[in-house]
């Protein structure tokens, strides 16, 4: 018999804020962390808007700066979220097998902004100039291989790459280490910072973003007539994961049980989405199989939502195939990157956190900036409004470049 999983401490960061509850009581009133960049100049760029994390410094009670210095922000990020996530937890590491806590998170592009400032200071300055540690700066496991350091645990330590849908592979595949007994404590999530003139660059030749530079808050607005491409977000997101009966036993803290994920392939493009949802569609059904409940007992889908022509319709399409047409408009749906942007490899790390606090508080985030709904995307997306509401199922979907598709099924705790 398998093992239930649990997640007992959670910690975020943002553009809504450098801690959760600053995060979801932004995310609950419906606010936008979208503006103008700050953090670089990107005056050449004629897009200059995003959910950038501001007035952000790792803190030396969490790290030491002479040695944050070496890493790139995206591993600050995820040191902060972690620091959060285990101080909220409560757990104490020493009392376990250290060959049984381990950390896997998701991370879609690694150092991008350290690697831009090396590429110039190489120009610039020649070779010889450039860091020695540039490279362990960079790589995208060093987010987990300096946890493993700070915290001294000796179990599994690596991050999975598959572009948006990083962080709900990694959560997947942590769920999965709980479950068979390898693992008693996973450290889980993603982190991403991809806000620099290199990252905001490519993705404006894809023309993928939205093109509002005038309104940054009204930018991403996902299932709305008026979208017209996803906004850049960077943070973190981290969860603790346990069995359920060490949590209990330790008199823990539980916001909600994962129960349920699953994978799929659209087998279509590399960056658009199969307009029928047919991908997105087997992944959520393989999630609904693992948690073995019907397709009924889900109330809230936390939607990838990215605010992409195609994307949102192809994902609306998905829902209503997996839930049934009748069932998923009955149903509150909502896309948090409305507020906080799409975090990239690190989204479904922050909207894993907000599906779980959705089941624990029985509050629903909006779909902000939903001002003339699309007729194609026709389910109800909790326009701009938080609603209060319990519910005992969410889904979490997250789905990136590659064709590759991730869903998470988390249910409300309730101590039975």
């Amino acid at each position: 018999m398998r093992r239930r999983v649990v997640i007992t401490g959670m910690g975020t960061i943002c553009s809504l804020g450098h801690n959760l509850n600053d995060v979801w009581n932004g995310l609950i009133e419906g606010k936008s962390g979208i503006s103008k960049v700050e953090s670089y100049d990107i005056s050449t760029l004629p897009i200059q808007i995003a959910g950038e994390v501001k007035n952000f410094e790792l803190s030396e009670e969490i790290f030491e700066a002479k040695e944050a210095k070496k890493y790139d922000r995206f591993i600050h990020f995820g040191l902060k979220a972690t620091d959060e996530a285990m101080k909220d937890s409560g757990i104490d590491l020493t009392k376990y097998d250290p060959y049984k806590v381990g950390a896997i998170l998701g991370v879609g592009m690694g150092g991008l902004t350290m690697t831009e400032d090396t590429a110039k200071t190489f120009v610039e300055k020649g070779a010889r100039r450039i860091s020695p540690f540039f490279i362990p700066g960079i790589i995208p496991n060093m987010a987990t291989g300096v946890l493993s350091i700070k915290y001294g645990f000796m179990g599994v330590n690596y991050t999975v790459a598959s572009a948006c849908a990083s962080s709900c592979h990694a959560i997947s595949t942590a769920v999965e280490e709980i479950r068979s007994g390898r693992h008693d404590v996973m450290i889980t999530g993603g982190a991403e910072s991809t806000v620099c003139n290199l990252g905001m660059g490519g993705f404006i030749n894809m023309k993928a973003f939205s093109k509002r530079n005038d309104e940054p808050t009204r930018a991403s607005r996902p299932f709305d007539t008026g979208r017209d491409g996803f906004v850049m977000g960077e943070g973190a997101g981290v969860i603790i994961l346990e069995d359920l009966e060490s949590a209990k036993a330790r008199g823990a803290k539980i916001y909600a049980e994962i129960v349920g994920h699953g994978a799929s392939s659209d087998a279509y493009h590399i960056t658009a989405p199969h307009p029928d949802g047919s991908g997105a569609y087997g992944c959520m059904k393989k999630a609904l199989e693992d948690a073995g409940i019907s397709a009924t007992d889900i109330g809230y889908v936390n939607a990838h939502g990215t605010s992409t022509p195609l994307g949102d319709i192809a994902e609306t399409k998905a829902i209503k195939k997996v839930l049934g047409e009748d069932h998923a408009k009955s149903i509150n749906v909502s896309s948090t990157k409305s507020m906080v942007g799409h975090l990239l490899g690190a989204a479904g790390g922050v909207e894993t956190v907000f599906t779980a606090m959705t089941l624990h508080t029985g509050i629903i985030p909006p779909t902000i900036n939903l001002e003339d709904q699309d007729p194609e995307c026709d389910l109800n997306y909790t326009p701009n409004v938080a609603v209060k509401k319990q519910v005992e199922y969410a889904l979490n979907n997250s789905f990136g470049f590659g064709a590759t598709n991730s869903s998470l099924i988390l249910k409300r705790y309730t101590n039975v």
